[in-house]
C-alpha cells in the first residue's frame, strides 16, 4: 500500500536540515526546510544520503491566452454582429480546458468594415487563426480579431462535409461539389502549417 501522500502550504516547515536537503519546491531558514508551493510532499534518498525534501504540484500550470497572443480557436455560433468561438490553442500549445471567445464583426477585416458580413466570413465548425485583443472582464469573453491577412479560416467544411480549399482571401471551394463558400480566407503562415 502506497503512503499517504502529505499535502503542504507555502511557508509550512517540513522539517530541520539534518532530517534531509532542500529540493525544487522548498526554502530553508533558520536551519529548517520550509514549503515555497501549495503541492504534495516528496522525499527520495539515493545511497544512503540525506533525503531530498521537495515540493510538486499535483498539475501543471495552465497556459492562458493573454493580448497579442496569436490563437487557433472553433467557431461555435454566428450572428448578425458577431461570432462565438471556442480557444483550443495559444500558438501552438493545446490548451486542457477550452476558452471562450468573440470576434466582433468590426473585428473580421481591416479595411470597408461597414460591408463586412458575419455569415460571409465565417460558419460554425470552422477552424479560425485570431489575435487576442482584449482580455474582457468576469462575465465576456476574450475579444479576438482577424483583421490582418494571415488571420481568418484556416479550416471549413462545405456543406456535403468535404473540407474546402482557399481560392482567394474571400472564398473557398468544395473539391467535390465545386460550389463555393465565402469565408474570411487566412494566408497561413509557415510557421502554422504542420508539416
Amino acid at each position: 500500500m502506497a503512503p499517504p501522500v502529505r499535502y503542504c502550504i507555502p511557508g509550512e516547515r517540513l522539517c530541520n536540515l539534518e532530517e534531509g536537503s532542500p529540493g525544487s519546491g522548498t526554502y530553508t531558514r533558520h536551519g529548517y526546510i520550509f514549503s515555497s508551493l501549495a503541492g504534495c510532499l516528496m522525499k527520495s534518498s539515493e545511497n544512503g544520503a540525506l533525503p531530498v525534501v521537495s515540493v510538486m504540484r499535483e498539475t501543471e500550470s495552465q497556459l492562458l491566452p493573454d493580448v497579442g497572443a496569436i490563437v487557433t480557436c472553433k467557431v461555435s455560433s454566428i450572428n448578425s454582429r458577431f461570432a462565438k468561438v471556442h480557444i483550443l490553442y495559444v500558438g501552438s500549445t493545446p490548451l486542457k480546458n477550452s476558452f471562450r471567445g468573440t470576434i466582433r464583426k468590426e473585428d473580421i477585416r481591416a479595411t470597408e468594415k461597414d460591408k463586412v458580413e458575419i455569415y460571409k466570413s465565417f460558419r460554425p465548425g470552422d477552424i479560425v487563426l485570431a489575435k487576442v485583443i482584449s482580455l474582457g472582464d468576469a462575465q465576456s469573453n476574450y475579444l479576438l480579431t482577424t483583421a490582418e491577412n494571415e488571420l481568418g479560416v484556416v479550416v471549413a467544411h462545405s456543406e456535403s462535409g468535404v473540407q474546402m480549399v482557399p481560392i482567394s482571401w474571400c472564398e473557398m471551394q468544395c473539391p467535390k461539389t465545386h460550389t463555393k463558400e465565402f469565408r474570411k480566407v487566412a494566408r497561413v503562415q509557415p510557421e502554422f502549417l504542420q508539416t
